[in-house]
């Protein structure tokens, strides 16, 4: 547990001042770079919110889907092992349901505007 402020609170800072307090005042090279590392606090801030419940969501279906209970990164090195060993294959549709939430589920922290994944919300996929 974090004493306040918390790593959110303190990344959200950051990225306002630099959208609201510098981003007007530069230009040029240091204008885009001011907003590409707004945009990667902003990324930040997201995962932050999601993570936990995006990992422990993964790590479920990872359980449902291997049928073995292990920690996030095990688990998706053994799922890797499977697909590379043909135990695993894109016919299975556990496997495709699960590849398809984690891309869903990572874009909304890295990429929420992007226009596959509105559309993929949109069509109620995932």
């Amino acid at each position: 547990m974090y004493d306040p402020p918390s790593p959110q609170t303190l990344v959200a800072a950051v990225r306002e001042f630099l959208e609201q307090q510098a981003l007007p005042k530069l230009e040029g090279r240091t204008a885009f770079h001011a907003r590409v590392a707004a945009n990667a606090l902003a990324i930040v801030e997201r995962q932050l919110e999601q993570g936990p419940e995006r990992d422990a969501a993964e790590e479920r279906r990872l359980v449902a889907l291997l049928g073995r209970h292990g920690g996030l990164d095990e688990l998706n090195r053994e799922l890797c092992r499977r697909i590379r060993d043909g135990a695993l294959g894109l016919e299975d549709d556990a496997l495709m349901d699960h590849l398809r939430e984690t891309t869903l589920a990572k874009l909304a922290a890295d990429q929420p505007r992007y226009s596959g994944y509105r559309r993929a919300l949109e069509r109620g996929v995932g």
